[in-house]
């Protein structure tokens, strides 16, 4: 397969649907080709793109059963959306995803969420140094009117907004997750089910962090007082990550609902988790994801 290194060379590759089409096929059947409700092994090809399955008898396409099912929009289009999804470091909106790919912005709000759907890639522990903050997504109160403002909203509350807690392992992969509460009890949760007992943990003065000395070795930066580094104690690289989400946040999308703020993680996670893959093999993993992420409904989404 042709390696693209730039959009220019992607649009020459995937110049028509019967490429997009065959490229698909190569990733969703790279184990051997299945039927995609019962996954029988032995498949026909019929024509207008379809199968058959030789067990159950139905027929179906290349997008059943993946986040492209029952899509009218192109795979040319669909590809597109992920090419410029996966690439844009700050991401890309509904309103600028629909001039680019040729889409209704409602559509292009429907394929970006799915896209990110398939994005999910919150797995495995993290060892070794692991930095720990938590970060706050919502409205600013100085931007909104006197009388819709919240008070006494500063710092840590969550009265206004939705907390996430993020690690990240030095040199390797971020975790992140929206919660109710930044508790003692849910940092700590959540720090043991993403880091591997007994790794080193970095983190600020927070209180929530006092009984992460149990099961790691813990230390602390105190930022109250102005201490961001203290030899390799510091969490700079955790930060760095909130800071381009914060841009993709406020730059890019201006508002993103508690109901599909994860997604929105998702999607910035994968980004710095893949950043070092080159370009090819990224496209290829996203597209890979795809065939086997399950339909996500419009009502779905509209109702969450």
């Amino acid at each position: 397969m042709m390696k693209f290194n730039s959009l220019l060379e992607f649009t020459d590759y995937f110049k028509n649907e019967a490429t997009c089409q065959e490229y698909f096929e190569s990733i969703r059947f790279k184990d051997g080709e299945y039927c995609a409700h019962c996954g029988h092994g032995k498949i026909y090809r019929m024509s207008n793109a379809r199968f058959r399955c030789a067990k159950c008898r139905k027929d179906f396409t290349i997008k059943t059963g993946t986040v492209f099912q029952k899509s009218r929009v192109s795979l040319r289009k669909w590809f597109m959306a992920i090419y410029l999804l996966s690439t844009a470091k700050k991401g890309i909106s509904s309103v600028e995803l629909a001039k680019k790919v040729g889409v209704t912005q409602s559509t292009a709000w429907f394929m970006d969420h799915r896209i990110r759907e398939a994005m999910k890639k919150n797995g495995g522990q993290l060892f070794g140094t692991v930095e720990v903050d938590e970060t706050y997504v919502g409205g600013r109160e100085r931007n909104k009117h006197y009388s819709k403002r919240f008070k006494k909203t500063q710092g840590r509350s969550t009265l206004n907004k939705t907390p996430v807690i993020g690690l990240v392992a030095r040199g390797g992969e971020v975790r992140a997750t929206a919660v109710d509460d930044v508790r003692m009890r849910t940092i700590e949760k959540h720090i043991i089910e993403n880091v591997k007992i007994g790794s080193r943990i970095y983190s600020d003065t927070f209180p929530s962090y006092n009984k992460v000395g149990k099961l790691y070795n813990h230390d602390s930066v105190n930022h109250n007082r102005r201490q961001y580094v203290k030899g390799e104690v510091h969490t700079n690289t955790i930060e760095n990550f909130w800071a381009t989400f914060k841009r993709g946040h406020y730059g890019t999308y201006h508002y993103m609902s508690k109901e599909h703020l994860q997604r929105y993680i998702d999607e910035f996670i994968y980004r710095f988790n893949t950043r070092s893959e080159e370009l090819t093999d990224l496209f290829a993993d996203l597209v890979s994801r795809v065939s086997e992420s399950n339909p996500l409904p419009r009502k779905e989404l509209i109702n969450a």
